[in-house]
């Protein structure tokens, strides 16, 4: 309970605080463990809820959006795209973390052991990093998001309920051995920052499931050496990872099913025939074809 509380004590008042841009009032949680997290707000006479700050229809206030979906899945290259075709912000926490670990500092060089060890990180650090993003946000005038990589567990779910209503959980699905091929094949070039896959799955039908196949995607020669692979993207540490999120994913799925909220989506393979299927599953395929018309 303390440990709850005084996460929320950095992370909730600061997302409340934003909350107009998100288009909902603080509501009951699920969690009695978050119920100090509003009186603690109060106690510092912070605004939860304003005249002006009620829920609003997702037309008016921009779609909000999560992606779900074990390391590697495709996640980020998924949200990026259709956050682009739909014009909202994509919030990788992911990108946010890797951004934090890169700073010379104790507290940056304790949470790089943590990451290569495959361990998920604190909540406080966690919500201080969304927070400051969500804030930045407001300031930019954004409406809606994709959230890629948040919320990892139930309490997480219940804090960012308090602030935000997500109107749709997308939970992308893949194997574990093609997960696990996927991580290890990951590159990034160290010149362009650009991400790229050396991996070639080709993994025949069996016991009813579709054959997968994902050819690689090779850097252009300029980036051909300068390839860097993540610290973290070993298989003990991607194996660990993936254990660690099933863990911590099935509750956070179970949550959002019951609200009827998730969408459980398989990918097909590489993004020239998953993502075709993606947008028919979201029912947008018309918004892409009308895109490419433009």
């Amino acid at each position: 309970m303390e440990r709850m509380a005084a996460i929320c004590r950095r992370g909730l008042p600061l997302l409340a605080r934003s909350s107009p841009l998100y288009g909902s009032p603080l509501r009951g949680s699920h969690s009695g463990a978050l119920q100090p997290a509003v009186a603690i707000a109060e106690s510092w006479n912070i605004p939860l809820v304003s005249s002006d700050m009620v829920q609003k229809p997702a037309a008016e206030r921009g779609m909000q959006w999560i992606f779900m979906g074990c390391p590697g899945v495709g996640k980020g290259t998924y949200a990026s795209r259709l956050a682009k075709l739909l014009g909202i912000p994509h919030i990788s926490v992911g990108d946010l973390v890797r951004k934090e670990l890169s700073q010379a500092t104790p507290s940056g060089q304790k949470l790089v052991s943590l990451a290569n060890e495959g361990k998920l990180l604190p909540d406080d650090v966690i919500l201080d990093l969304l927070s400051k993003r969500l804030e930045k946000g407001v300031q930019l005038g954004e409406s809606g998001f994709i959230l890629d990589g948040f919320p990892r567990t139930q309490s997480q779910a219940g804090i960012l309920e308090q602030v935000a209503e997500i109107d749709l959980v997308l939970n992308l699905r893949l194997p574990e051995n093609i997960l696990i091929m996927k991580c290890l094949g990951r590159r990034i070039c160290s010149g362009c920052g650009n991400n790229y896959n050396l991996a070639n799955i080709d993994v025949e039908a069996t016991d009813g499931r579709p054959g997968i196949f994902m050819p690689p995607l090779l850097p252009p020669p300029a980036c051909a050496s300068k390839l860097t692979v993540r610290p973290d993207d070993t298989e003990e540490v991607v194996r660990a990872r993936l254990r660690i999120y099933a863990d911590e994913s099935k509750p956070v799925e179970e949550y959002y099913r019951r609200q009827g909220k998730l969408l459980d989506f398989d990918v097909a393979g590489g993004i020239p025939e998953t993502w075709p299927q993606l947008l028919a599953a979201l029912k947008l395929d018309h918004t892409d074809k009308t895109k490419m018309a433009a």
